[in-house]
């Protein structure tokens, strides 16, 4: 990995091309290919800041073809419809005018009501988790139980990680839900794998052949990039050739902040003969 946090905040200061286009320089993965955190990421800080009386409360992309690291990404954000305390907003992706991804993203300005969440698994807290370094989230990273979706061992289809950013200072909203969406795009695919015996996340591009398809997001409150988190993850399905996940966030303190989904596809890459 050559990026560090500062380096993936400050992908997310997008500049105007054109009345409604804007653009956002690639994080150096190394790689080709522009990881899809980071469109995830862009994508919610145009239309967070298309609509600065309100944040996202969900979003929506499709992946249809990938982007190319050498090439800017260039986003068309389009308001749909922006209420009193909803708004919706398309955000279109684009790279020598070729669609690289597609999203509808919902915004809420906040209001009061009735409250409750479900409890915060029994998994044990972060002083109690393992040190684990993933490669694109360049923040402090715990697995419960030292599970780590590079190992080839079979394990259940579930995920727990803690993680924290470095002090984010008053960094707004969008900025802690932008990093919080980067996250969720890496680890789904490993947890949909582990029951298979032999084979991991790290085959990928080996003897596996993975891209995500479509994530969604859901903010269902505030919450704080550089405190605790848990992303609690499980993939109840991995068939004909696509594999699906979902998970919650929550916060040290037991409130739910966070859900998300991802379909992705999965083939095995057949050896030369």
């Amino acid at each position: 990995m050559a990026f560090d946090q500062p380096d993936l905040v400050a992908c997310l200061d997008l500049r105007e091309v054109e009345p409604g286009v804007v653009e956002g320089d690639n994080l150096d993965i190394g790689y080709h290919r522009v990881f899809g955190g980071q469109i995830l990421a862009q994508v919610l800080a145009g239309a967070s800041a298309a609509s600065p009386d309100k944040s996202v409360k969900s979003l929506t992309i499709l992946f249809p073809r990938e982007g190319d690291t050498s090439k800017p990404m260039r986003y068309r954000v389009t308001k749909l419809q922006d209420g009193r305390t909803f708004g919706t907003t398309e955000v279109v992706a684009t790279q020598d005018d070729k669609v690289i991804s597609a999203a509808v993203v919902s915004l809420h300005a906040d209001e009061g009501g009735l409250h409750r969440t479900d409890p915060l698994p029994t998994v044990g807290g972060p002083d109690d988790a393992t040190v684990l370094d993933i490669p694109m989230i360049p923040w402090d990273v715990r697995s419960v139980d030292g599970v780590d979706v590079s190992d080839r061992e079979v394990g259940p289809p579930e995920l727990h990680l803690w993680m924290r950013a470095a002090a984010l200072g008053d960094a707004p909203r969008s900025v802690h839900q932008a990093l919080l969406a980067h996250a969720t795009d890496l680890t789904i695919i490993g947890t949909a794998l582990r029951p298979f015996e032999g084979i991991s996340q790290a085959d990928s591009t080996v003897t596996l052949h993975t891209a995500v398809t479509s994530h969604s997001l859901w903010f269902h409150q505030p919450f704080r990039m550089d405190e605790w988190l848990l992303l609690s993850q499980h993939s109840p399905v991995v068939a004909n050739g696509r594999a699906f996940g979902r998970g919650e966030v929550f916060t040290q303190a037991g409130e739910v902040v966070a859900s998300f989904a991802q379909e992705s596809m999965v083939r095995q890459i057949e050896p030369a003969s």
